[in-house]
């Protein structure tokens, strides 16, 4: 008996189907607040990185955010000490997207 046959047995009025399952996401909302945020360039170990600092929500929006640059900009990056680490010099381009989200930003350095 194959794991079909055992899944027919086991759930006989379930019916196979090759649709793919809809899936229903929640639209995350992050806390936009009053004082700017730091967007800041800094080279560690003769690399570019961008720095953003001074989110004053809680620790899972800022990583929900973090996220959502790195896969927009399609670049590496980290979530660290308060701080959001970009791969990179992107500050303007961050800073759209940050403005396109209602944060009011910062630029710092550079």
């Amino acid at each position: 008996m194959d794991l079909k046959d055992q899944l027919k047995n086991l759930f006989p009025d379930h019916e196979e189907s090759n649709e793919p399952e809809e899936i229903q996401e929640q639209e995350h909302v992050l806390y936009v607040q009053k004082e700017p945020m730091i967007c800041k360039f800094e080279k560690r170990k003769g690399k570019p990185t961008t720095i953003i600092e001074g989110y004053e929500g809680s620790d899972e929006d800022f990583k929900v955010l973090a996220k959502e640059i790195k896969t927009k900009l399609s670049v590496g990056g980290t979530f660290k000490d308060d701080s959001i680490i970009i791969q990179g010099d992107y500050r303007d381009k961050i800073m759209a997207i940050l403005k396109e989200k209602g944060f009011k930003t910062k630029r710092v350095g550079g």
